[in-house]
């Protein structure tokens, strides 16, 4: 899939430099401070991935699936660790057991201010084609949690998806996120206006494209912003093909209906999106616009009108990335999934380096306006 010349955003020719290896051409942001949340010892789950950040109650909760050794592997469990300040954190603690016929993975966070919800993403190990379901849990203190429930619909009957790690509100208070629906994985973006998150979910009208499995889209695992005049746009993987570019949707009436995603000039390592807008309305992109699968350098691309993202920074360069210690499935280097958080001053950015140790990089976010 080429790059539309229509598309709803793209990146200002020359920005980046694809064969800059270490930083893609973009000025490093010294004030970038990289954090450890967890690094495993001998004793410890190796495997470590799908690493989101949430504030709540004056400290930040970090989740993340972690396992022996392998990627989605038997035994996958969700763990939980919190932070006073963002840089001291606690040893995780479990909020998932180790299931029999499936695993459990990352689902992020939502939170009304008073409940703090970690969304869970099941995986049946019986299902087929792959797929599952979004369960919950709540807790008042971050502490102490709930029994899971299911993530429902406007017809009260449980998503049949799995949920994408970036549940947030639009301006109007309305909830936005994807799920990948079944049979298979297929994004489809969902609203709702449940302050919590938790039931009313209803599918916006977004056309998938069918990859070369037919067993899930071509889009996945997005990402979106909004533009200063209240359009959302949507930004996606693209899984199928060698294009190694972001895909992207809009929509301008709440996110209830969108056009059909298309390619863009914005170049990428086919991996899980993170963006968002800043406290003035800047919207930016996290990720590794690299052009081929490697999930390094670690850059922020930034837009003044959501169309055109016109400056960028690196916040980790190919040099910072520390060497795998352990082997494992699908335990890839670099600075893998990341998603990110606004907290007081600070853009968070959580990720999971080499898949192995899960950390953060905060930024402030005065040096980014």
């Amino acid at each position: 899939m080429s790059a539309d010349p229509a598309a709803p955003l793209r990146v200002l020719p020359g920005l980046i430099d694809l064969t800059d290896t270490n930083t893609l051409g973009l000025p490093q942001l010294t004030s970038a401070e990289t954090i450890t949340i967890f690094a495993p010892g001998e004793q410890d789950l190796m495997f470590n991935h799908g690493v989101v950040l949430m504030p709540f109650q004056g400290r930040l909760h970090a989740q993340w699936q972690s396992s022996e050794r392998d990627e989605d592997a038997p035994g996958t469990v969700v763990v939980h660790a919190v932070s006073e300040d963002g840089r001291s954190w606690s040893r995780p603690e479990p909020l998932t057991q180790p299931q029999e016929d499936g695993y459990v993975s990352s689902g992020g966070w939502w939170t009304d201010g008073q409940t703090l919800v970690a969304y869970l993403n099941v995986w049946p190990q019986d299902l087929d084609p792959e797929g599952g379901y979004t369960g919950y849990i709540t807790s008042t203190d971050g502490v102490t949690w709930s029994e899971p429930g299911p993530v429902t619909g406007a017809d009260g009957r449980p998503v049949a998806g799995i949920i994408e790690q970036d549940t947030r509100a639009l301006p109007s208070g309305r909830l936005l996120t994807a799920f990948h629906r079944q049979p298979g994985l297929f994004a489809t973006p969902y609203v709702t206006d449940d302050p919590l998150g938790i039931t009313g979910w209803t599918a916006g009208e977004l056309d998938n494209e069918p990859n070369e499995r037919g067993t899930q889209s071509r889009e996945l695992e997005p990402s979106w912003y909004v533009r200063p005049d209240g359009t959302i746009v949507m930004v996606f993987r693209d899984q199928a093909g060698e294009s190694m570019v972001k895909l992207a949707s809009v929509s301008t009436d709440q996110g209830q209906t969108w056009t059909a995603p298309v390619g863009t000039n914005v170049p990428d390592a086919r991996t899980k999106q993170s963006a968002g807008n800043l406290p003035d309305g800047t919207a930016y992109l996290v990720g590794h616009p690299t052009g081929r699968r490697a999930r390094y350098p670690l850059s922020i691309l930034l837009s003044a009108d959501g169309e055109t993202f016109d400056r960028g920074f690196t916040l980790r360069s190919t040099d910072m990335l520390q060497a795998r210690r352990h082997t494992g499935v699908h335990k890839g280097a670099g600075y893998s999934y990341a998603k990110s958080v606004l907290a007081g001053d600070w853009l968070y950015i959580s990720y999971g380096t080499n898949k192995e140790d899960a950390e953060l990089t905060r930024v402030p976010v005065a040096d980014l306006v």
